[in-house]
């Protein structure tokens, strides 16, 4: 579950630099000093992010290529460094995030973990954590059903019961988190059924403080394994 780059780059002064901090961040980091093998590299396995030197030849019909190979995730975040360019230029690469060489330390601290936190966002929101935990399941103003959770991401749960789950109008959830003092409730609606009694429910309404500690735990989950 760890998080990996690849540095294209020969200025071994820079890229020294880079590694120390990648290391800081628990990013793991490979340098190629060849555009060609580089690509050759991406077309083959995948990385979390990618940090191109500009300076060094060959890099701007890398990233050409690059933007037409549709191997190359576009979540990918893409961090170029160089002398001082023209904006236009920077923006023409299709990169998300930039800083000029020689590298300041604390611009590529900032630059790197902005990087990073949003490979994380993009690898959290899709995550989907296996729990089993009671669920209560408010539909209507009387009506409550017990089920079992079965998984939970941000965005929603996936719960089994004893039978069909038959509701239209909005639901209210509640479930305890593990391991915390976190009792989730939230406004959720079915997003799918079938006819062994799962469900899939979309979380419509939570509360923020409840949604940053749903995030936190499901962060901790996902880099225990």
């Amino acid at each position: 579950m760890g998080l990996s780059s690849m540095v294209v780059s020969r200025d071994w002064q820079e890229v020294s630099v880079l590694e120390c901090i990648l290391g800081g961040l628990h990013i793991d980091c490979e340098v190629e000093s060849q555009p060609e093998r580089a690509q050759a590299k991406l077309a083959k396995s995948k990385v979390d992010a990618l940090i191109v030197d500009c300076d060094l030849s060959g890099t701007d019909r890398f990233l050409r290529n690059l933007q037409r190979d549709s191997r190359f995730p576009l979540s990918t975040p893409l961090v170029v460094m160089s002398g001082p360019r023209q904006r236009q230029d920077i923006k023409a690469t299709g990169a998300l995030f930039s800083f000029e060489k020689p590298i300041s330390v604390e611009q590529a601290v900032r630059t790197l973990s902005a990087a990073r936190n949003l490979i994380l966002d993009g690898r959290l929101r899709y995550h989907r954590q296996s729990i089993e935990v009671p669920v209560s399941l408010l539909c209507g103003a009387q009506k409550r059903l017990q089920a079992e959770l079965l998984n939970l991401s941000q965005g929603g749960i996936g719960v089994h019961l004893d039978r069909d789950l038959d509701v239209r109008q909005p639901i209210q959830v509640s479930f305890k988190l593990p391991g915390t003092r976190h009792t989730v409730k939230a406004r959720g609606e079915i997003a799918w059924t079938d006819r062994q009694g799962n469900a899939g429910i979309r979380f419509l309404d939570i509360p923020a403080r409840l949604q940053r500690g749903l995030q936190l735990w499901l962060a901790q989950q996902y880099f225990a394994h």
